[in-house]
């Protein structure tokens, strides 16, 4: 009896073995890689940028109420428009040594303010206000992120639309009934332009009051969605 169960036990084993031989071989077999994308030049439709106030004193204390005084009053000023949103940047107090003696020359202070805004010309004019004390680091173009969320969405159904398409392209070509869909992986591959750098005695902008803001070249940004994955034909 215990030899008819091994028996038994063996070849239930080897069935399952031989189930589990087919299944594997069946699922490796008339795989193909597919890759497609799709993509689509993006106008720039948000500004950023980042401005600053340097100052040297040789009392720390006074140093540090100059620079909140300025930063302060930039603050304010920036409130009158409520389309641009800005926030505290970093600031940093370190001493300055004379290069002879190494002795304490003085401190010197930094802050900064950044400006984020899809109202290029309420940016521009703010700007131009803070300049009266303050100076552009730098200003750079981007998509904003309901518009990036906008475009990525359609552009995930293009890009599905396009494996689809070579996909069945594929199978034709091979001369197969159909294929069915193994993996697939979606990738977005957003390209955002690199910030341009502003020096203080050339990037300018017009005072609110006393001229119009210059017009913005915003540019574009190239928005793409990868779509990989492996099929099996039939």
């Amino acid at each position: 009896m215990r030899f008819i169960t091994l028996s038994s036990c063996l070849l239930a084993a080897a069935v399952s073995g031989s189930a589990l031989a087919q299944t594997t071989e069946k699922l490796n077999y008339n795989l193909i890689n597919v890759q497609a994308e799709a993509s689509r030049q993006v106008s720039n439709d948000q500004m950023n940028a980042v401005l600053y106030i340097e100052r040297s004193h040789k009392q720390p204390s006074e140093l540090a109420n100059q620079i909140t005084q300025i930063m302060n009053q930039a603050m304010a000023t920036a409130r009158k428009y409520p389309t641009v949103k800005v926030e505290s940047g970093s600031q940093s107090t370190y001493p300055v040594y004379d290069n002879d003696s190494q002795k304490l020359k003085e401190w010197r202070g930094r802050a900064e303010i950044h400006l984020e805004s899809t109202d290029f010309k309420a940016a521009s004019q703010l700007i131009g206000e803070l300049q009266q004390s303050l100076q552009t680091q730098s200003v750079h173009f981007s998509v904003s992120d309901s518009q990036r969320k906008k475009v990525e969405n359609e552009l995930l159904v293009e890009a599905s639309k396009n494996f689809q398409q070579r996909a069945q392209l594929l199978t034709q070509a091979w001369n197969k009934s159909g294929y069915q869909l193994v993996n697939l992986n979606m990738n977005t591959n957003n390209y955002t332009p690199r910030p341009i750098a502003m020096r203080a005695n050339t990037a300018k902008f017009a005072v609110a009051e006393a001229a119009p803001a210059p017009d913005m070249a915003a540019g574009e940004s190239k928005m793409t969605v990868n779509a990989n994955g492996t099929i099996q034909f039939k």
